[in-house]
């Protein structure tokens, strides 16, 4: 994601209850790298800790403005400190500094688009929305929260787009019907969904019932485990570029010896759903755990939760 960029935020706005707006700028004054729908950026918090904790935020304002990065966050009232340092210190003029964009989450080429948002997980749709439009794409938005007054975004996107916007307020017409939702659009339709971990579920149990193709996913949280991906046995590492192996034992993530044989790795969330710690895998079978990477999936590995199902591993570190 290359090195920390100092910001300033330029503007602040409150979106909705316990949701502000953030407009951040670079503080020389150059132009923001490009990104696409669906990226997101680290947001580096200085709360006092030994180092910056960083902080994973869609960008939710214009692909095409390279002036500003656009991020909405919601002050978590059970989170860890860092959206509420957001809402409490991060005011016009205040400085930062951020990692990134990085997209886990891209917008593929579809003949339609089928987007399910639950509460902030608005976030990184509106871009897709906004590019959909652009191309002419036929899609549609439901978009559940727990009331009006705590939904981001969500009376302008239904008076700007009252024939394909579908708000539900839970406190009005309860939880979403994603059975519903889902099995009414055509085959060829890719679903997008982003919010909490139960609407996500619910949505790809839907998808394989009916024999879709599995929904494209954001995740804010962990993927709850299998009862059989418990296994956290010993096995050796072999990192190529720093021409060291190592062994991990039980309880210690790749991530973590890795950088302290010197490999040059950087981990965010530590919690595989950001997906910064990819790594390329050269030999060996990674156990995956993480949020992002697809079952099954071949040739990259997130060392900072995902470990081994082959005695050995030699990565491109």
């Amino acid at each position: 994601m290359g090195s920390a960029i100092p910001v300033i935020v330029g503007r602040r706005t409150a979106e909705c209850a316990d949701v502000v707006v953030l407009d951040l700028v670079r503080a020389d004054g150059l132009p923001l790298d490009s990104w696409s729908p669906g990226s997101h950026i680290d947001l580096l918090l200085d709360i006092g800790a030994e180092a910056p904790l960083p902080r994973q935020y869609s960008l939710c304002g214009d692909v095409g403005d390279g002036t500003r990065w656009r991020i909405a966050v919601l002050r978590e009232q059970s989170g860890r400190g860092g959206s509420a340092h957001i809402h409490d210190h991060l005011h016009e003029g205040a400085a930062t500094a951020v990692r990134g964009p990085r997209n886990n989450f891209p917008l593929e080429p579809a003949p339609e688009y089928l987007f399910i948002a639950g509460g902030i997980g608005i976030t990184p749709l509106l871009p897709m929305i906004a590019e959909a439009e652009r191309t002419g794409t036929p899609w549609r938005l439901y978009y559940g929260g727990r009331t009006r007054t705590r939904m981001a975004f969500a009376e302008p996107l239904a008076t700007t787009h009252p024939d394909r916007v579908t708000l539900i307020p839970q406190d009005e017409h309860g939880l979403p019907d994603i059975d519903a939702i889902v099995r009414t659009a055509a085959a060829t339709t890719a679903v997008y969904c982003c919010g909490p971990a139960g609407l996500l579920d619910a949505v790809e149990s839907t998808c394989r019932t009916a024999g879709r193709r599995p929904p494209h996913l954001e995740r804010f949280a962990p993927k709850a485990r299998k009862s059989d991906e418990t296994a956290d046995g010993e096995f050796e590492v072999e990192l190529v570029r720093t021409g060291v192996t190592c062994t991990i034992p039980p309880g210690r993530s790749i991530l973590q010896v890795a950088e302290e044989a010197g490999a040059d790795v950087f981990g965010s969330c530590l919690e595989g759903i950001c997906g910064t710690c990819e790594t390329t895998v050269l030999d060996g079978t990674p156990d995956h755990r993480d949020s992002v990477l697809p079952d099954g999936a071949e040739g990259t590995m997130m060392i900072c939760v995902s470990r081994a199902a082959s005695r050995r591993l030699v990565l491109d570190l």
